[in-house]
């Protein structure tokens, strides 16, 4: 799976990572490297919540074509 992931350096010299389709994952590090490997785990957390919260949803799950 490949997942576009926006890395900027704040002005404190950190590297921030964010996952703009996945609302709230974001992460940092020193490096750009400790940045990727940081939201590598953050990306694997936030689609195993997901994951959970699906199965809690009630109603039809449906899907729909764009």
């Amino acid at each position: 799976m490949n997942i576009r992931v926006v890395i900027e350096q704040d002005e404190d010299g950190f590297y921030v990572a964010e996952v703009p389709a996945m609302p709230g994952c974001l992460s940092q590090g020193r490096t750009r490297e400790e940045a990727i490997a940081n939201i590598r785990e953050a990306i694997a957390s936030w689609l195993e919540v997901m994951e959970r919260k699906a199965g809690a949803v009630r109603g039809e799950p449906i899907e729909v074509s764009l």
